[in-house]
């Protein structure tokens, strides 16, 4: 392990000391090390102020560099401070870029192909059908799908890419040791085995409200561009999205209903021209100029085996529609319409989108 590794770990404990005071102490110094080591005067005289001079001698005191370098041991997190070559090109490159990452599982090379999806934690049906539909698409098209784990559009995101055998990145606000929210701790695992978890903060962080604002700002630095499925007015989604435009990186958003207030932020956004609006996969990936390597996905008529199902696929469409409303328009019973949609989601020809709502999947992938 590098000697100097223990003392960015331990700046990054400290608050207040970032990318741009870390890096005069480095050089002040000669090493972190030194400035770890160095007293109050000494720390004044290279340049920090009383402040930052004295929060440092105060929190380093708690602080056991080789405890902490042994619970990043226990818990598999790598780290990869601003100096280092494996330090992630896009992230640098975006400005205010964190002095040190945390990473548990593996960052790749071909990670810079990638795209951040982000909205709301409230997602409706139609936002979890556009989310399902455009990361299949995607990831089977070898993007990498970055997100922040939380409730709603992220969660949907990130599991749909680890379904199609595809690759995703959560960007935590807090430690890596702390999965929020802890019902996502199955989906954190999948995502450490099979893609990476990224946080700027050390372990023992808690995800604090502060935290979370300043976490976007690394979901699109990480990302070519960034791509807002349903946001309200407010919220992170937004944040994310003014942080990819301060980046310099595209900005998609999905339309929405003009009338869910879970639209008003991605419709915002378009309207504004702040945002390109995206259709299908294809309008990221011709926007981005990035060619779809993977084989086209095949569009086929869905091909009723019994007459039962041929009543029931005349009444599905794009749109959700209810069993309430299939037996109305066929005069089935329930238990008929219900066994029957179960045995059309094991073929594939009809997906359940919650609340008893189905639509008419006829997409052969």
């Amino acid at each position: 392990m590098n000697k100097e590794l223990k003392y960015w770990v331990g700046f990054s404990k400290i608050p207040g000391i970032g990318r741009a005071k870390l890096a005069l102490l480095n050089d002040r110094f000669a090493g972190l090390e030194n400035a770890w080591r160095a007293s109050i005067s000494e720390l004044t005289q290279a340049g920090l102020d009383s402040k930052h001079a004295e929060i440092i001698a105060n929190c380093r005191a708690k602080i056991n560099l080789d405890q902490e370098i042994d619970l990043l041991g226990k818990f598999h997190v790598e780290t990869i401070t601003y100096e280092s070559a494996k330090y992630p090109r896009l992230l640098k490159e975006a400005g205010d870029c964190p002095p040190i990452i945390y990473i548990r599982g593996q960052l790749e090379a071909g990670d810079e192909r990638s795209l951040a999806v982000v909205g709301t934690r409230r997602s409706t049906a139609y936002g979890r059908q556009v989310t399902e539909e455009l990361v299949t698409d995607l990831a089977r098209n070898n993007i990498v799908i970055i997100s922040g784990l939380a409730k709603g559009i992220d969660s949907i995101a990130h599991r749909t890419a680890l379904d199609v055998s595809g690759r995703t990145i959560a960007v935590f606000a807090c430690g890596l040791d702390i999965v929020y929210p802890p019902e996502n701790i199955k989906l954190a695992r999948e995502i450490s085995e099979k893609g990476a978890l990224v946080s700027e903060y050390p372990l023992g962080t808690k995800p604090k409200a502060d935290n979370f604002p300043r976490r976007n700002r690394i979901l699109s630095g990480l990302s070519l561009g960034v791509l807002v499925i349903e946001s309200g007015e407010k919220g992170g989604a937004l944040i994310t999205a003014k942080s990819a435009i301060d980046q310099n990186r595209e900005v998609f958003a999905v339309p929405g209903n003009i009338y869910s207030p879970m639209s008003k932020g991605s419709n915002k956004l378009i309207q504004e021209g702040e945002a390109k609006l995206v259709r299908n996969y294809m309008d990221i990936i011709e926007e981005l100029n990035l060619n779809s390597i993977s084989q086209q996905l095949e569009m086929k008529e869905t091909v009723a085996e019994n007459e039962i199902e041929s009543l029931i696929i005349k009444c599905l469409k794009e749109e959700p529609v209810h069993v309430d409303e299939i037996c109305r328009q066929t005069g089935l019973e329930t238990s008929s319409v219900i066994s029957n949609l179960a045995i059309m989601e094991l073929k594939g020809s009809a997906r359940p989108i919650g609340n008893m709502c189905y639509i008419l999947n006829n997409k052969i992938r």
